[in-house]
């Protein structure tokens, strides 16, 4: 008995080390945690700009588009809403959205956000030079990332 317990122990050392070694970057947080090599959290949440839980669509294989949107000054999106989740980035420039009822907000160069989905809203460039922004929907094959609605009723 007492030679199996040792035979165990010995094979089991490695993975106790390994544990103690990754155990604890695992619990302090992700893969990438912001450090001083110049990694930088950008968001981290479980709602949109609205509050709304954020949902993944089902029904069909997901997809994942990424396009960078310029806005010249004064240039608005239009109206409309977004399906599936939507991580926003600005790259460059001030950007306000008006969410009707919800109010608007102005995002600047290296805010993140999860976009409105299911909330009509009309992005318009606010300031002098370009906006750009980066947006990557998570969204599935066959459902439109984003949808023109009318602007809402005050």
């Amino acid at each position: 008995m007492k030679s199996w317990i040792c035979r165990s122990a010995i094979r089991l050392f490695p993975l106790l080390i390994v544990c103690l070694l990754v155990g604890p970057a695992r619990l302090a947080g992700p893969a990438f945690a912001e450090t001083s090599s110049g990694v930088r959290m950008v968001l981290t949440t479980e709602s949109t700009v609205t509050g709304e839980t954020i949902w993944y669509p089902s029904g069909a294989p997901a997809q994942i588009t990424a396009m960078e949107i310029t806005l010249l000054p004064g240039q608005q999106t239009g109206w409309h809403t977004h399906p599936v989740p939507l991580f926003g980035y600005i790259l460059e420039g001030e950007l306000t959205v008006d969410y009707g009822a919800k109010g608007q907000r102005v995002y600047l160069k290296g805010d993140g956000l999860a976009e409105a989905m299911n909330e009509a809203h009309n992005g318009r460039n606010s300031g002098e030079s370009p906006v750009k922004i980066l947006a990557v929907f998570i969204g599935v094959k066959g459902v439109q990332d984003t949808a023109p609605v009318p602007p809402p009723q005050r």
